[in-house]
């Protein structure tokens, strides 16, 4: 038997009136029923607060809801309104952001409400152009907060929308590249009114039914007219050009510890990658770094110890632009050792308070010391037991 071959890919023309009013027609009336009940996001027929939404889409980039639900509690229980967050000293905002990742959106978050107090009294500007000029908000956040906020006509793009239109037109070109077309298609798509629900409409359906994987196509509002779905391969759309894998650096991470249970911490410069973080003393990372020579650094931190030990194993983690690996060495130094300048000691109890980002985390993990908060002080006595093993290609 012969299966017929699907039929040959058109270029997606941007749909009539009459069919564009419908698309959208169903779109809300499915998001009228299946909406998803999130804390930022206010019930069906309440005025969005615009804080609440730029909290969360901050939060939101590069990260998933279940993630992002507890950070933005904790958030806003701590900071109810953006004043009260500007008020805040970077090194709180940087602490409860601990663990989130992405740190330069907790540094542009404060920038960003302290320019709101600023410039715009404490109340977000309610044009798409004064929201862009804000730090820390692109494009993409900035008709997020207009649509949702404030009902203006225009349509947040994000990776969501993009999988959606891409599937339903069946858009053939490749990301970024097909960006202008797909904005083109969400503008047709465009309600006279309800922006917000619409937008919020579409960010729903692209996370909940027209997943990656395994669209659940059959309770799609849009599966008569979705292309992708009559051709049969959803999940080959969107097309994206390949990304070029970033080279593999190395480094080393140095843990001292007191025979009190202090560790040795100190904060990364403000500018650049994890700026502002705590870390415990490590090396350069570069592709060039050699385990031979990791121990020839240790002098450098100006602690006198008993001696660095290697912990079997290595840390990996995996940032945007190249992926990392991690050996860890541990030593013991006298009680009344005086931190080095620029570090400090910090109690272990008191350690899971520190804003470390997820690297440094796996690092004392792997040293024998628990970050949880009210954790017991490390057992000196004997070696750590969890150990990482090295990955060999970033997730």
């Amino acid at each position: 038997m012969t299966l017929a071959a699907p039929p040959p890919a058109r270029k997606p023309s941007s749909p009539d009136p009459t069919a564009a009013t419908r698309l959208t027609a169903a779109l809300l009336g499915w998001y009228d029923r299946h909406r998803r009940v999130l804390p930022w996001r206010a019930p069906a027929g309440v005025t969005a607060d615009p804080y609440a939404v730029w909290l969360s889409e901050i939060m939101l980039q590069q990260t998933t809801v279940k993630a992002v639900v507890p950070y933005f509690q904790t958030f806003t229980a701590a900071f109810p309104t953006v004043r009260d967050l500007a008020a805040a000293d970077l090194d709180a905002v940087l602490r409860l952001w601990a663990g989130l990742g992405y740190y330069a959106r907790a540094r542009n978050l404060h920038a960003c409400a302290k320019a709101v107090v600023e410039r715009h009294g404490g109340a977000f500007p309610d044009s798409v152009d004064a929201l862009r000029a804000l730090p820390g908000i692109g494009d993409y956040t900035a008709n997020a907060i207009a649509a949702i906020a404030f009902d203006l006509p225009v349509v947040p793009i994000d990776g969501n929308v993009e999988r959606v239109l891409t599937r339903l037109h069946a858009v053939e070109d490749e990301l970024p590249g097909a960006k202008p077309r797909l904005r083109a298609l969400a503008d047709a798509l465009e309600p006279a009114d309800r922006a917000g629900d619409f937008a919020q409409a579409l960010m729903d359906l692209g996370a909940t039914i027209c997943t990656p994987k395994s669209p659940a196509c059959v309770l799609c509002p849009w599966a008569e007219p979705c292309v992708a779905r009559r051709r049969g391969d959803p999940e080959s759309f969107p097309r994206k050009t390949p990304k070029k894998e970033g080279r593999l650096r190395r480094g080393a991470a140095f843990v001292a510890l007191r025979a009190d249970g202090a560790v040795l911490v100190r904060t990364r410069p403000e500018k650049g990658l994890l700026g502002g973080m705590a870390e415990v003393p490590t090396t350069e990372w570069s592709a060039a770094f050699s385990e031979r020579s990791a121990l020839d650094h240790a002098p450098a931190l100006g602690v006198a110890s008993k001696g660095w030990r290697r912990v079997p194993g290595v840390v990996t983690h995996v940032f945007t632009h190249f992926p990392l690996e991690l050996f860890v060495f541990v030593a013991s130094v006298a009680t009344d050792a005086e931190a080095p300048t620029g570090s400090r000691w910090v109690a272990c109890e008191k350690i899971a308070g520190e804003a470390l980002p997820n690297v440094m985390r796996k690092v004392l993990v792997h040293a024998g010391i628990d970050v949880t908060p009210g954790a017991p002080e490390p057992n000196q006595s004997k070696p750590p037991t969890r150990i990482s093993k090295p990955k060999r290609s970033p997730r």
